[in-house]
């Protein structure tokens, strides 16, 4: 994908080579460690909400459902990060600038979406760590994955991620690399319109069952942001982009990782959805460019 340079005044935060240990985030003492030692499974059965309600921290968000027709951030204070640290932090490795592009494609497409639309529109940022960090939703961990924090409004990426994407689970190239990013983006969107509190009401008064079922309609929905995005930037896809991004959201279906994990599927406990779902909606996305058509909540997933 043929990305223009970063836009300097991003908001980008860099905790490499920070030492989050001891006296850190409020996890050390008697039980911190194994709050600590449980980060990597909740995440991988409940997505990053379930790490805030292990922490103990309440997702705050703002608004209404109405698909970009006001709404807004609800006002939560954020972290911000000085833009004049997006340059040292962009310039890392090749990895940070690709993703710095990204991210800075992801949010100039989505303000001009929101402009259009009438809607206030809010930057995340983009925060960078390595292997261990904090946020404002609590640790970050790399066996985390790439996660959005709401409470600070953060992109939290430790890049060694696209290392695992490429061998693990064999979805190279940068288009895989960018969905990740443009899905994370997709979060940032939900927070700003109010869906992802309204879910997360829904998942409280729910069964596990049910939780995870919202949660699957949650990130499909993420997925189809996604999609909108590459399409909103379709003169700059590459041939072969859209196989990569499609392959990297078939490696990483509930589905496909429990088959490999554990040699059987437990449909009840999905929390992404399966490859073909996230298959599906990514598509959606890059076939509409609508994020009108990305409403995994009213019907069947099944599109």
């Amino acid at each position: 994908m043929r990305l223009d340079d970063y836009d300097p005044d991003i908001e980008v935060g860099d905790q490499r080579g920070q030492s989050f240990g001891g006296g850190g985030f409020s996890l050390g003492g008697g039980g911190g460690g194994l709050l600590f030692s449980l980060l990597p499974f909740v995440m991988g059965r409940f997505g990053c909400l379930g790490v805030a309600v292990l922490l103990g921290l309440m997702f705050f968000f703002g608004g209404g459902l109405p698909m970009l027709a006001g709404g807004g951030s609800g006002g939560l204070p954020s972290t911000r990060t000085e833009t004049s640290a997006a340059k040292t932090a962009c310039q890392v490795d090749e990895a940070s600038l690709e993703a710095c592009k990204a991210f800075s494609s992801a949010n100039r497409t989505w303000r001009q979406l929101f402009q259009q639309a009438g809607a206030r529109y809010d930057p995340p940022s983009l925060q960078f760590y390595g292997g261990s960090g904090r946020s404002g939703c609590g640790a970050a961990q790399a066996a985390m994955g790439p996660f959005y924090c709401p409470t600070d409004e953060g992109i939290y990426l430790d890049t060694s991620f696209f290392n695992e994407l490429a061998g693990r689970f064999g979805a190279s190239g940068d288009f895989a690399r960018n969905y990740v990013i443009a899905h994370e983006f997709g979060h940032h969107i939900q927070h700003l319109l109010g869906t992802s509190e309204r879910v997360q009401r829904q998942m409280q008064a729910a069964g596990e069952r049910e939780g995870n079922a919202l949660s699957v309609r949650l990130e499909l929905q993420a997925d189809c942001y996604a999609g909108v995005w590459g399409a909103q930037n379709r003169a700059r896809l590459d041939p072969g982009d859209v196989e990569e991004g499609l392959r990297a959201a078939q490696a990483i279906g509930d589905d496909t990782l429990q088959r490999e994990a554990q040699g059987r599927v437990v449909p009840d406990s999905f929390t992404h959805g399966t490859s073909a779902e996230r298959m599906a909606w990514l598509k959606r996305g890059l076939q509409t460019g609508d994020p009108n058509q990305c409403d995994t909540f009213n019907g069947s997933i099944d599109r």
